[in-house]
């Protein structure tokens, strides 16, 4: 696989510290544990946090996270709770993002991340799996539909970053890049109110909501991003042929839930259901309703 970009924290024994602090202050705060698992890919070392992975008769959901985030945020809250099924869960960290897995990363628009999501599965001897993923996390989980597809049973994708082009509206545009120009916790509280959450209906407990800006300005301060963005996938979505579940929110300003539903009507065939939920933002994948559909749909899968 060829290395196209490399991301890299800018004192990596301190800030890989700081993150693993972090991590220990997110599990005080749940109340839990998460496994460490360790591996060598095509990316260099890739890491996964583990919930569950000893429960070898239950289902196997792999969870891909979205730019600038760990997939950590998926359990703000104990928010993988939500599901209410048993399922055992691994939380991969994608390379290329700010967490402690290598900063390699293939050229976004190959299917390498695929071949690299496929791997993974192998490494963690998964013969099939749920898999769902965030934002950019989508882009992987389809990467993965198109060359594994023997390896999924059911993709679910949360505001994905595959189904359009980003958004160029003049108040997405504000909001994305104001924490960019100026990185302080009040610009970066504004951006998360403004595009990731949508109060009340959608929002983290103060506790959570304190990691998450700390880790904002952490990702944004400490660590060199040079990982292309998601791109909209166009006709490669014709080639997924995975049962594939879209899961949006009304208050997404990155990827306007509108034109991500018409093009995923559109171009992909195996579309099995659109759930969309009122005043949810971008950060989907912290609402506890998405994750009781998500355990939802596990349950009643054939």
């Amino acid at each position: 696989m060829k290395i196209c970009k490399r991301s890299f924290f800018k004192n990596p024994a301190l800030d890989e510290q700081w993150f693993k602090d972090w991590v220990q202050q997110l599990e005080a705060n749940n109340s839990r544990q998460y496994e460490r698992i360790s591996f060598k890919t095509s990316l260099g070392k890739t890491h996964i946090w583990g919930l569950h992975t000893n429960q070898i008769t239950w289902d196997a959901l792999v969870i891909f996270p979205g730019a600038r985030t760990s997939s950590l945020f998926w359990d703000f809250d104990k928010g993988l709770d939500n599901i209410r099924h048993n399922v055992r869960i691994y939380l991969v960290e994608t390379n290329g993002l700010p967490n402690l897995s290598d900063g390699n990363t293939p050229d976004i628009k190959s299917m390498d991340y695929g071949f690299w999501a496929a791997e993974i599965l192998e490494n963690l001897k998964i013969e099939n799996a749920y898999v769902a993923g965030a934002s950019f996390g989508g882009l992987i989980c389809l990467k993965l539909a198109i060359v594994d597809p023997e390896k999924i049973k059911t993709v679910f994708l949360l505001n994905p970053g595959c189904l359009q082009r980003f958004s160029l509206t003049f108040n997405n545009l504000y909001y994305n890049l104001l924490p960019l120009f100026a990185p302080n916790k009040k610009n970066i509280s504004k951006f998360l109110d403004k595009a990731v959450f949508s109060k009340p209906t959608h929002q983290l407990s103060p506790e959570s909501e304190k990691l998450i800006v700390d880790y904002e300005l952490f990702a944004i301060t400490r660590y060199k991003d040079n990982t292309q963005k998601p791109y909209y996938m166009g006709d490669e979505l014709t080639r997924v042929k995975v049962d594939t579940y879209l899961l949006e929110g009304t208050k997404d300003l990155l990827f306007p839930y509108q034109k991500s539903i018409q093009n995923a009507k559109e171009k992909i065939s195996s579309l099995k259901e659109i759930v969309v939920f009122e005043n949810v933002g971008h950060g989907i994948e912290t609402y506890t309703q998405a994750m009781n559909f998500i355990g939802q749909a596990i349950k009643n899968y054939p």
